[in-house]
């Protein structure tokens, strides 16, 4: 199923599912979504959520195939921060030479899914550093691979069906086939921000479409969330690193911003539970708004000197 398509189906399907049990069932519904493309994939995994946390898991796994390339059947979960945060310079887990190959020594403070993910992308020091500038690689291992300890978390204040976990790395073995092409900064952790962006908002709008609908919401609230939707959608398959989509994206989360309320609204029309669930998760739309903020002013200063 194509976007357009999907679309339509968000706007007609029946809007009453069933309750999703945990996180598993969450999965299994997310691999059988008949989209053809990871962004398809975010919006129907969005309108099929019966929650806000099932929404933002499956705009994420969808990021991450858009990020990788890789098959939507497999769990992956991004290792960027650590003690000092994601940046470059912050960034100690590295890998080592050694005779049996290279190996992968460090720890991440925060990995989404946790023990739940496959594959885990870890961002690391590469092996050879050929300037003083930090050189990133982006490794994926299978989770369950020797030298991987999970240390679970507890569950946050919002959304807190989706679990999260300290990861540590030691002496984990590394083949070459497990370090992905490119630059680890540059092709991935950078880029990611905005690609996480534009397939998360696109979920939680198809989830908010959902939710409208189910509460009898007004035709014009629906026409506003479409639109929403078709636009961060829309950019989600542009060049992440471009400044233009940078401040393109500034405006289309700001629509989205502006449905809030009324949305909230239609979410207590639904029951106490829904309501309490909405007012619960709204924290997570504030994390990394600093920084895109930053990213937003940062696209200006570049566009004016174009």
């Amino acid at each position: 199923m194509k976007l357009s398509r999907a679309l339509a189906w968000i706007l007609s399907a029946p809007s009453d599912i069933s309750p999703i049990p945990d996180l598993a069932a969450w999965w299994r519904g997310h691999v059988a979504l008949a989209a053809d493309d990871a962004i398809t994939r975010a919006a129907l995994g969005g309108f099929a959520a019966d929650r806000f946390a099932y929404a933002f898991a499956s705009g994420y796994q969808a990021a991450l195939e858009r990020l990788t390339g890789g098959p939507p059947h497999v769990r992956r979960s991004l290792c960027a921060t650590e003690e000092r945060g994601a940046h470059p310079r912050a960034i100690a887990c590295a890998l080592r030479e050694e005779e049996d190959g290279a190996r992968l020594r460090g720890e991440k403070r925060w990995a989404s899914l946790g023990a739940e993910a496959d594959e885990l992308l870890v961002v690391a020091q590469a092996a050879r550093q050929r300037g003083p500038r930090p050189e990133l690689v982006v490794v994926a291992l299978p989770s369950a691979r020797a030298g991987v300890r999970f240390d679970a978390l507890p569950p946050t204040p919002f959304t807190p069906e989706v679990p999260h976990a300290r990861v540590r790395f030691d002496d984990v073995l590394v083949r070459a086939a497990d370090l992905l092409p490119g630059d680890g900064y540059a092709d991935y952790l950078k880029p990611f921000r905005t690609i996480e962006d534009c397939f998360v908002h696109t979920a939680l709008v198809a989830h908010w479409i959902r939710i409208t609908r189910a509460a009898g919401g007004a035709p014009e609230l629906l026409e506003e969330l479409a639109a929403a939707l078709v636009g961060v959608a829309a950019l989600a398959t542009m060049e992440p690193r471009d400044p233009a989509v940078h401040v393109a994206l500034a405006g289309a989360l700001a629509r989205v911003a502006s449905t809030r309320e009324r949305v909230g609204a239609a979410a207590a029309r639904l029951g106490a539970e829904s309501r309490a669930r909405w007012e619960r998760d709204q924290p997570l739309l504030a994390i990394a708004s600093g920084a895109r903020e930053g990213r937003r002013a940062a696209a200006w200063g570049r566009l004016v000197t174009l």
